[in-house]
């Protein structure tokens, strides 16, 4: 038997299979192999958060903040907004796309230089909440066992150590090649030591200490003022600041970790969009599609694009509203 396969029996990229041509098709792989991608990031993000689930930071007490408001409270106000405009820049590659079956031109052009705005604003946002997160707001206090201390009032609102941190005598000397040891440096010293956490606390007989512990009322539990002042002389290690990928003012250190990988990666897989996006831009300004007969690249990139802003959508979900 002839092994010779009849000429025009193979697929040669046309409208099958499913009625869709080979660039298509291998967005749809690409998308789906992505999405597998993350959904193994944030099946780790669930496991690891109900497994800490009486220690894990409260979304609402994390990102309070909001651009030019300093001081002002406003819990999930600045991600709703990040949120509507990723969802929104969904909307307007949906209606590139339907200008593009129409072929016109002009408002291809429109809705992608408004999805390229919406991609840089939430682009632009996310690396401002991430400078947020990292320089913190209040300090806390991380025990010798690694959990963390908060500082409150009697009613329960945060307090910020600066406010209420006192000098202790002595000057403290940061250890450098020059003056110590050769070829040891030792990293950035901590804004208070705890000598002045301490002193500030006793002198301050209306602040406590909050431990990253949650009762059974979704609150985490405050200590009484005698409990709060053993709590930080015999457990107390060092004060911090903010969180990166060694320690979190807001708590479990995983939180941090979790957070700056799996937002990082779906704003690495925004600012590509952003990117491809304004290549189609001006291709589609310089009449390139028009010329072919076809617009198809800016179907093909938009479904990158709805793609991102589903991701988001879990994403936001799992950070900010579980």
């Amino acid at each position: 038997m002839s092994t010779a396969v009849a000429e025009g029996k193979t697929w040669g990229g046309g409208n099958q299979p499913l009625k869709a041509s080979y660039g298509k098709m291998m967005m749809w792989f690409f998308i789906v192999s992505d999405a597998l991608t993350f959904s193994g990031f944030l099946a780790a993000y669930g496991f690891s958060r109900f497994k800490f689930i009486d220690a894990w930071p409260i979304a609402d007490e994390v990102f309070t903040h909001f651009p030019f408001l300093h001081g002002v409270d406003a819990p999930m106000y600045y991600v709703a907004f990040m949120t509507f405009v990723l969802i929104m820049s969904s909307v307007t590659m949906v209606l590139a796309v339907d200008a593009g079956h129409h072929m016109n031109k002009s408002k291809v052009t429109i809705y992608m230089f408004l999805t390229i705005i919406g991609g840089l604003i939430f682009v632009g946002s996310q690396a401002w909440e991430w400078n947020t997160f990292i320089k913190g707001d209040y300090g806390a206090v991380q025990t010798k066992g690694g959990n963390i201390l908060q500082f409150v009032d009697k009613e329960g609102h945060r307090i910020a150590v600066r406010d209420f941190a006192m000098n202790a005598h002595g000057e403290r000397v940061q250890h450098e090649r020059k003056n110590g040891l050769w070829f040891v440096n030792e990293g950035a010293l901590p804004t208070y030591t705890m000598d002045e956490v301490i002193h500030g606390l006793q002198a301050n007989k209306d602040i406590l200490v909050r431990t990253q512990i949650i009762n059974e009322e979704g609150e985490k539990t405050v200590l009484s003022r005698e409990e709060s002042i053993n709590q930080i002389m015999k457990n107390g290690r060092l004060y911090v600041e903010g969180a990166n990928l060694h320690v979190n003012e807001y708590g479990s250190p995983l939180f941090a970790d979790f957070f700056f990988f799996i937002t990082g990666f779906h704003g690495f897989h925004v600012f590509s969009g952003v990117v491809i996006n304004i290549i189609i831009f001006f291709n589609v300004v310089l009449g390139t599609y028009e010329r072919r007969g076809s617009y198809e690249m800016v179907e093909k990139v938009g479904l990158y694009w709805h793609f991102v802003d589903l991701v988001w959508v879990f994403v936001f979900t799992f950070f900010y509203l579980v």
